[in-house]
């Protein structure tokens, strides 16, 4: 199991890296496509979420999902929005201090979830303008989910 530290620094590593050229509705719509085929293949019920500058422009829910799902996500974006790091970036940051989001940041667990799985949509040269996330996996997981979909997505841009 890796420490807080490498987590963060590969989490770190892999925002850098996972950078589109440009986006648009449609783009959202592919790569929200290409996680639900990946659900699909591993059999995984999760909910997924496309927001660019506040609109959403992608939101699915597999079956076997539960309305809480949804509830998860709306807190993973608020974090992402927040603090413009993934999700999963932010719990390992916290752990490693030892404190919670409250504690921190002074503000809601209910509201802001601090769980692995919403990923900063960021665009080359222009900066943050959404978030991918998932949820229904443990955090680990739904984190390694997106980033492999966001990967597989630029790929086939290339």
């Amino acid at each position: 199991m890796k420490t807080n530290l490498e987590c963060m620094k590969e989490t770190l590593a892999q925002e850098r890296e996972l950078q589109f050229p440009c986006f648009n509705n449609k783009m959202g719509l592919d790569l929200g496509l290409v996680l639900v085929r990946r659900c699909q293949e591993t059999g995984s019920a999760m909910t997924i979420d496309i927001t660019v500058c506040g609109q959403q422009v992608f939101h699915y829910s597999c079956d076997g999902t539960l309305p809480d799902n949804d509830e998860w996500v709306k807190g993973k974006i608020n974090v992402v929005n927040r603090l413009r790091h993934s999700s999963y970036y932010v719990r390992c940051c916290l752990e490693e201090e030892g404190t919670d989001i409250e504690a921190r940041y002074h503000i809601s667990a209910f509201e802001y979830r601090p769980y692995g799985g919403c990923f900063p949509l960021v665009v080359k040269n222009a900066g943050f303008i959404g978030t991918v996330t998932v949820s229904g996996l443990p955090q680990e997981e739904d984190h390694a989910f997106v980033v492999a979909g966001i990967r597989e997505y630029l790929n086939s841009l290339k």
